[in-house]
């Protein structure tokens, strides 16, 4: 490689990062949409080139599942079973993230220790499929994080605007939801098999991740039912806000790396192109 094209290599780099990390500070909501939609288009269009029709499948799977998921929180009125729809989607992509990525972990250092011999697997076979396990936790799980983010502060601006058939009766019987207006499967002195039933101070019972879905993902602080102020941070706690520091910047390196670094190498090479230097 010439001098002259590592040199390019590097200022592109540097000027990039910069002009990243000023755009994120001044302008933090679009550089975070056009962050998500490289996170979400660049690894397909890689994938196709190279036919990775594995992750192109999940990729698929994915996208519908949480276009669904994602046009429900931006209907308005907004139906009563729609917070606990959001919230059960993307609190399913968080846990199965954490798996993924904790088993690549594992098998990593089991690889490292020997111990795939144990069950007479290739080094090379073993940490191939724990890279594997840690990609898509981390990728799908940054997604599933950024995309809640998106749709929880949509359904926070009209969460209060329901519409005739999403929320029950004034006269609401004690074993309905008052959220969603369904019948409440377990009493709140019970524990529930799927889920349990919460009873807040003003005395209105919840289906978990109805009330959950309220607080969390609606981001709001009351009661759904006859808005009384409640403190529900102290009841559940949000899976998404305020990551460890060091989990938070390997996200932001791991969303660098696949929106931004295609890109960037994408530019140096046009740049060296047009001067001639290849």
């Amino acid at each position: 490689m010439h001098a002259e094209m590592i040199t390019i290599l590097c200022v592109t780099i540097i000027v990039a990062q910069v002009a990243l990390v000023e755009w994120k500070r001044r302008h933090h909501r679009s550089y975070q949409l056009v962050t998500l939609a490289g996170m979400w288009i660049i690894p397909v269009v890689i994938s196709l080139k190279n036919q990775w029709w594995r992750f192109i499948f999940f990729w698929l799977l994915f996208s519908c599942i949480t276009g669904l998921v994602v046009r429900k929180a931006l209907e308005k009125p907004i139906q009563g079973t729609t917070p606990r729809l959001v919230y059960k989607w993307f609190y399913f992509i968080y846990k199965l993230s954490y798996a993924l990525g904790l088993m690549g972990y594992v098998m990593m250092l089991a690889t490292f220790f020997g111990l795939n011999l144990v069950f007479d697997v290739k080094p090379k076979s073993m940490m191939d499929i724990a890279v594997l396990f840690i990609f898509y936790g981390l990728y799908y799980g940054v997604l599933g994080q950024d995309i809640a983010e998106i749709s929880s502060d949509k359904m926070a601006s009209h969460i209060g605007y329901y519409s005739k058939e999403g929320i029950p009766s004034r006269h609401l019987d004690s074993n309905v939801c008052a959220v969603c207006g369904n019948k409440l499967l377990v009493a709140t002195d019970e524990e529930g098999v799927l889920e349990n039933t919460y009873k807040l101070t003003c005395d209105h019972v919840f289906h978990e991740f109805c009330i959950r879905g309220w607080c969390i993902v609606g981001k709001k602080q009351t009661c759904p039912y006859c808005k009384e102020k409640v403190d529900l941070k102290k009841m559940f706690c949000n899976p998404w806000e305020k990551p460890h520091v060091l989990y938070g910047q390997l996200l932001d390196w791991l969303r660098w790396l696949v929106a931004w670094q295609p890109i960037i190498l994408g530019l140096v090479q046009g740049i060296i192109y047009v001067l001639g230097l290849e």
